[in-house]
């Protein structure tokens, strides 16, 4: 363009013929400018599209690798929750044997029968029962059945080793 105007100037056009050649050189600058809008933002628009594209696939693969992650540490948590309460349960197994054994041996000192006493009582009665029943010469009755709830015995003064 500025050739354009140079070579104009020198073959020494007039006036009406110079302001002509500019304005005709401004129009195209004019247009070259709205081309070059048009075209800017025509491929900004598709350039925006491919990165918003770009970004969700971004996003998506994430997100999945994210799901992923999280449902790993949910497994190995879970496991972990059942190992604990596993290893809590047989302890407090152990706990609870513990306490049974030394309540029966507080009791067993105080004198206290134990079930296992109690079920070794009734059955001998029973077969005395039936041993007396067979000397005097009757049929043997219903065996003695075992109470359906046990009352606590009358206390006892403890048993007193000889020495």
């Amino acid at each position: 363009m500025v050739k354009k105007l140079q070579k104009m100037s020198a073959a020494k056009k007039t006036g009406p013929q110079l302001s002509g050649a500019v304005k005709e050189s401004a129009q195209q600058i004019w247009l070259a400018g709205l081309g070059a809008f048009s075209k800017a933002q025509e491929e900004g628009g598709k350039v925006f599209e491919t990165l918003v594209k770009e970004g969700l696939s971004i996003q998506r693969k994430t997100q999945a690798v994210a799901e992923e992650k999280i449902s790993e540490a949910t497994s190995k948590m879970a496991n972990m929750a059942t190992d604990i309460q596993s290893k809590a349960g047989h302890q407090w197994d152990k706990l609870e044997n513990i306490f049974e054994e030394r309540v029966a041996k507080a009791l067993n000192k105080l004198g206290v029968p134990s079930a296992k006493d109690v079920d070794a009582l009734i059955a001998r009665i029973d077969e005395l029962n039936r041993n007396v029943q067979q000397l005097s010469g009757k049929a043997p009755a219903k065996t003695a059945a075992k109470p359906a709830v046990k009352k606590a015995p009358a206390k006892r003064p403890a048993a007193r080793k000889s020495a």
